[in-house]
């Protein structure tokens, strides 16, 4: 990347950390269909109660990939956001050409 500035750097990263977040939420989604709000099962039907185990355990290992690439996002943007405000503060205040 010639010439790219720290600033554009950070924007493809943001993109990149939120695309990923964007994906972990729709992954989530999906395999949280299955799972059902309530089960009443008899010894007979064990089967079924592991299978919900399994992807509610699924679901909360993705909620958690996705609260951290979240969180990354939401900082990157405050970062982002703050650079953007520098540059303009500094050239605001630069003096001007003789």
């Amino acid at each position: 990347m010639l010439g790219a500035s720290s600033l554009t750097i950070l924007l493809i990263v943001w993109a990149a950390i939120t695309v990923v977040f964007i994906a972990l939420l729709i992954w989530k989604s999906f395999a949280g269909m299955r799972e059902e709000d309530q089960l009443f099962i008899d010894p007979v039907e064990a089967k079924q109660e592991r299978e919900q185990r399994e992807i509610i355990s699924k679901v909360e290992r993705i909620a958690a990939w996705a609260k951290g690439f979240g969180f990354t996002s939401a900082a990157l943007l405050l970062v982002i956001a703050g650079m953007w405000i520098y540059q303009g503060f500094t050239a605001f205040n630069k003096p001007p050409m003789p």
